[in-house]
């Protein structure tokens, strides 16, 4: 297992910093992200010991988007939903000071948020598009960057749509304003900012935001 000090681990890992000397270091598609057992022993408590956390993932009990992670070190990010099935728990990494983990029920779980970072046209007229959280989806519809898609955890199947757009709800993932949620007002391509809220207005820019529904959250998100 690869190590790192624990006082140069993010300041968002809610991680004594001064009991032990060095922690888990994380891998995986995410630029933000917290290793999967930091997250079971420190941040769920499904542990007491360093030992029983690895004991716990590397035996198989842990999921991530539907998926058995066994890696120690793999890295949780924003919107990943988390499974212990032997507890029946779930819970969703929403992007709210650094990463909140929120308990979610059974229906939810099977279900995710992911944004469109990147897109291909392939041969046969379909497109390929790229999501935050490293994973590839073909289809043979039409999507922009930016939009949000809800697809099932495990086969990633799409089953809602939502635009980047004026007048849709966005979620803010990072900066100063991470956890905030409001309606896009205005939308500045040039500049990549967007301005959110209503009589209140305040500026993200673009690569911050994530949209999370239309008129309310698409999913449980706090």
């Amino acid at each position: 297992m690869a190590w790192m000090k624990r006082i140069s681990s993010p300041k968002w890992w809610k991680i004594e910093r001064k009991t032990h000397k060095f922690v888990t270091t994380v891998r995986g598609p995410h630029s933000e992200a917290l290793p999967l057992h930091v997250l079971v022993r420190d941040i769920l408590n499904l542990a007491d010991t360093g030992k029983e956390a690895k004991q716990i993932i590397t035996s198989g009990k842990v999921l991530i988007d539907g998926k058995v992670r066994k890696d120690v070190k793999f890295g949780v990010g924003a919107m990943d939903v988390i499974e212990m099935p032997l507890l029946k728990k779930a819970w969703r990494a929403v992007p709210k000071n650094g990463l909140t983990f929120i308990e979610i029920d059974e229906k939810e779980a099977k279900q995710k948020l992911v944004k469109i970072i990147g897109k291909t046209n392939i041969r046969g007229g379909k497109m390929q598009i790229n999501l935050n959280d490293g994973k590839n989806i073909l289809t043979d519809k039409k999507y922009s960057t930016k939009d949000s898609l809800l697809i099932e955890s495990d086969s990633h199947k799409i089953i809602d749509h939502i635009e980047f757009k004026e007048g849709n709800l966005a979620f803010v993932v990072k900066g100063k304003n991470d956890g905030k949620m409001a309606k896009i007002k205005e939308i500045d391509k040039a500049n990549r900012r967007v301005w959110l809220g209503d009589k209140e207005t305040f500026e993200v820019p673009i690569a911050n935001i994530m949209m999370v529904g239309k008129d309310k959250p698409i999913l449980k998100i706090e």
